[in-house]
């Protein structure tokens, strides 16, 4: 027997109870797998812990869904399978998974066969219980200053790690504003987990990422046969936050209508999906984030400015890379550290000149580009030690323009002398297994030396090592053969 709210459960209480209701009642997130593990169910808590809708995840395989850690090796779909008893005791196994928001959430996975009538196996159900709220403190980095995953210890990150504890333990609308890159969602679930929310969802929705039909229907929901293709009713992402947190990045790019019912929400916590006559009470704390200047769009008409006096009552600036000092060395070892682990290398620092040339940087796009770049440098480091032949290639041909000030009318940190000269980089050596070569101006090209100059007698010496091969070259220097002769070219070697 079914209904407009999907199968009914009799038998079970005085009148039949809609299946769906009962399981989006539930707090652990579930999912419901077919025999060939294909999704056919999730309810809301597993939409809020996936980030993806039942209608998105509906007959996906279920390793597309839950991207978990054991999907490859160890899965406990195996391990029940492998049962020659249909009733086999549910299995528990600690992993991974990666949610549509690509956020990394360690979990408890249990799964357990589902049976029919007559005793056969006709799918499994899977509880996911998010674990980063029972995970110990210890099993954390050892971070010298932070809070959550959150790290720095220069005096504008220490004033928002003082205050973050407090106004975590209130309700009030949170705006957080900043460069693209400085950590914005880190500090929104910072406040999430560290309030009386924690054990409610963390919901994430970026405002500019889909067409104004499509956020809305994303962000209240819909009612069946609101609009041609709304084949069932969806609850929107507001009531998958139930008594939990909404992070809404990029919220400068809502658009005004959009910008009326939030609006309308914070004032009486009530949505309203689309094709309904009927509000919807939801519990929710607003967290807003953008890199826009939102005040400047109020002058323009482009953002309501009721509105932007509702989201900031409290607001938090996270201040770009380049203006947080000392910020920078610790970034650069504490993600050295973490993908060196990750990737299995035996990597314990940056050479002095891949460190100066790191330090050096802009960084226009803040700490994601930092982290960026050491993932790059862990990725094709072979050594001991990260040296400038490890670093991305445009770090190392900016390096002749910047290193003799400020770059772009921007202040930089370099210390290199007026008149653009360096200490010289040092290279790694292949010509002697694990000696690595001496500062280059030790070969000869003297402390006076310019960054062009030094490049040019480490191709000189990389060339002469090799017999003139330049493939052999290239490889020694750790590049590639168009980039050995581009540079061959551009220092007149290439005659």
């Amino acid at each position: 027997m079914a209904s407009e709210l999907g199968p009914l459960l009799q038998g079970l209480f005085d009148r039949p109870v809609a299946a769906r209701t009962l399981l989006d009642r539930i707090p652990l997130p579930l999912a419901l797998v077919s025999a060939e593990r294909r999704v056919v169910f999730l309810n809301q808590a597993a939409c809020a812990l996936t980030a993806m809708s039942r209608e998105r995840a509906l007959n996906l395989p279920c390793r597309y869904v839950f991207r978990c850690s054991l999907c490859t090796v160890g899965c406990p779909l195996d391990v029940v399978d492998k049962s020659p008893s249909a009733a086999v005791a549910p299995v528990a196994r600690e992993a991974d998974i990666v949610n549509a928001d690509r956020a990394r959430i360690p979990v408890r996975v249990t799964c357990g066969a589902l049976t029919g009538a007559d005793g056969s196996r006709v799918g499994y159900f899977e509880t996911l219980e998010d674990l980063r709220l029972f995970r110990p403190s210890e099993a954390r980095p050892e971070w010298p200053q932070g809070f959550g995953d959150m790290l720095g210890h220069s005096p504008e990150m220490e004033r928002v790690f003082r205050l973050l504890p407090g106004i975590a333990q209130t309700d009030s609308s949170v705006l957080v504003t900043g460069e693209t890159g400085t950590g914005k969602d880190l500090l929104a679930e910072a406040v999430h987990n560290a309030s009386n929310r924690a054990k409610g969802p963390f919901v994430k929705v970026n405002c500019g990422a889909l067409p104004e039909s499509l956020l809305e229907s994303e962000l209240f929901g819909h009612q069946k046969g609101a609009f041609t293709g709304a084949s069932e009713n969806k609850p929107g992402r507001f009531r998958l936050a139930h008594n939990g947190t909404l992070f809404l990045t990029e919220v400068g790019d809502l658009p005004l209508p959009l910008q009326v019912k939030l609006l309308t929400f914070l004032d009486d916590k009530i949505i309203h999906p689309l094709g309904s006559t009927r509000g919807v009470h939801v519990d929710v704390r607003i967290i807003a984030a953008t890199h826009r200047d939102l005040r400047g769009m109020v002058r323009e008409g482009r953002f309501r400015e009721d509105l932007l006096y509702r989201l900031n009552v409290v607001r938090f600036h996270l201040p770009p890379l380049r203006e947080r000092g000392d910020d920078v060395a610790l970034f650069l070892a504490h993600y050295l550290k973490v993908y060196a682990g990750m990737f299995g290398k035996r990597i314990s620092g940056f050479t002095p000149a891949a460190e100066r040339a790191l330090l050096d940087h802009a960084y226009p796009g803040n700490v994601r580009e930092l982290r960026n770049i050491v993932e790059y440098c862990v990725n094709v480091c072979q050594d001991t030690h990260v040296d400038l032949p490890h670093l991305p290639r445009y770090l190392l041909e900016e390096g002749v323009e910047t290193h003799g000030g400020p770059r772009d009318g921007r202040p930089g940190r370099s210390t290199a002398p007026a008149g653009g000269r360096v200490d010289a980089p040092r290279a790694v050596s292949r010509a002697t297994p694990g000696v690595r070569a001496t500062d280059t101006h030790a070969a000869g090209a003297g402390v006076d030396g310019t960054w062009a100059d030094a490049e040019r007698r480490l191709i000189m010496e990389a060339l002469l090592r090799a017999r003139g091969r330049r493939g052999a070259a290239a490889a020694e220097l750790g590049w590639a053969r168009t980039t050995l002769w581009r540079k061959m070219r551009q220092y007149g070697l290439d005659q």
